[in-house]
């Protein structure tokens, strides 16, 4: 008898789909929590006072970046063969999947994507060119918020987030569906890196010293020549010495502050 139940997606299409939605609908919770002004590490009112472009400019913006981002990922999976050349072990990838095997691969794709970042996020504010032209259209935003995080000129966001996510997939041999987590947690990430907001017991504030606060002094004139790292580790900063410390205070006018400490000279 023929089976009627309709397909699920396969692990290439939800590969691509999730990491968008996943996108908007935490960007969108985060703007939400915007409201709480005593854990804005910025006034809500610099938003529109100091940023340099409208929310619906960096919204189409995002949008089309992430249009580019899927159909180089539907290019690369037809060019790997997706999962169909791994589809004899997908079959049996409960019973026999090596979780330690997914760790690494999760580890060698936050060091790719970490190493690929940092290089060309440092070259574009050493090249005045690439600043002026390319890289300055992320500094807009001042004060960063969470759906402004891949907003980036269009040569950027293909150059560090597409290429460097697809270097990040084929260099850590993960699956399709290894890759659906991977960039889904890499999303969430990012988002929390540039939402503005410290709140309490985030757990990706507590475990990582690459947080909210750390790219927050980046984004500020201060420290522009600092903190270049993003979006996992600070590896890269404070071997090559662009690493800021910092110390979130309270602002007399109320909500909080991400400010410098010592700050060292750059290379």
């Amino acid at each position: 008898m023929e089976n009627s139940s309709c397909s699920l997606p396969s692990d290439e299409v939800l590969a691509i789909i999730v990491p968008i939605a996943v996108y908007w609908v935490y960007s969108g919770f985060h703007m939400m929590l915007g409201s709480l002004d005593r854990y804005r590490l910025h006034p809500r009112k610099d938003e529109g006072l100091r940023n340099l472009v409208s929310k619906r400019s960096v919204a189409v913006t995002v949008l089309s970046q992430q249009l580019l981002q899927a159909a180089v990922g539907i290019v690369l999976f037809k060019l790997t063969g997706g999962g169909d050349q791994k589809e004899a072990g997908d079959g049996a990838h409960v019973q026999t999947a090596s979780w330690v095997a997914v760790a690494g691969q999760f580890f060698v794709g936050m060091f790719v994507v970490d190493s690929w970042m940092y290089f060309w996020h440092r070259y574009m504010h050493l090249n005045r060119f690439l600043y002026k032209h390319v890289h300055s259209w992320h500094h807009r935003l001042v004060v960063p918020y969470s759906f402004g995080s891949q907003y980036n000129h269009p040569v950027e966001g293909f150059l560090m987030d597409t290429l460097g996510g697809a270097l990040a997939f084929l260099v850590s041999g993960m699956t399709p569906r290894t890759s659906i987590f991977f960039f889904s947690f890499s999303t969430v990430k990012g988002i929390n890196d540039h939402c503005g907001l410290w709140m309490p017991l985030n757990p990706f504030n507590v475990f990582f010293w690459n947080n909210t606060a750390y790219h927050d002094v980046h984004h500020q004139l201060y420290g522009s020549k600092y903190n270049f790292s993003q979006p996992f580790f600070i590896t890269w900063d404070k071997i090559l010495g662009t690493h800021m410390p910092f110390t979130v205070e309270k602002r007399e006018s109320g909500g909080l502050e991400a400010r410098p400490i010592k700050p060292k000279r750059a290379n």
